[in-house]
């Protein structure tokens, strides 16, 4: 009986961490709805890496988990962003601003920052998230990276949202 346990579990396990797998990609939006993403540099990074209390005030506020509903809209503009190291438990952010250019209103606005390392390898995904982004207006938004700067060297933003 020993051996059909342990085969279960074995079985279990492949099925479950197949299952992971394949859902890991699940919050990205692909196809035709795909965002534009517009890259960004880095530059010489002149800094430390957060102590363990900062990355812990950091980890609590960087978003990380993307929005269902979101897509692509043509009314959001990606006016400007660039890596900024803070001084701060912030550390390592992107930030810049989106503006709504059209005649509706927005409900839910999302900035996804995709981080590179050297090797161009995706490292991580980071996200701020804003709403109801009226005509005309603008949103200034900061994505924190949790990364260690030695392993950041490029990073890609895109901005899609909910229309209301």
């Amino acid at each position: 009986m020993t051996g059909n346990r342990s085969t279960r579990r074995r079985v279990l396990g492949a099925v479950g961490a197949g299952a992971v797998t394949a859902l890991a990609g699940c919050g990205d939006i692909t196809g035709s709805d795909a965002p534009d993403y517009e890259s960004g540099e880095i530059g010489d990074i002149d800094g430390e890496d957060r102590s363990a209390e900062e990355m812990t005030a950091a980890e609590s506020l960087a978003e990380i988990q993307p929005n269902e509903g979101v897509t692509t809209l043509e009314s959001l503009s990606l006016e400007d962003h660039e890596f900024v190291l803070e001084d701060d438990y912030r550390g390592a952010t992107v930030q810049g601003t989106v503006e709504n250019t059209g005649d509706d209103r927005i409900q839910l606005v999302e900035i996804r920052v995709r981080v590179y390392n050297d090797e161009g390898e995706q490292i991580g995904r980071y996200l701020d998230v804003g709403g109801d982004l009226d005509p005309g207006a603008s949103w200034s938004f900061t994505a924190i990276i949790l990364e260690p700067l030695a392993d950041i060297d490029e990073y890609e933003v895109a901005a899609i949202g909910t229309p209301a």
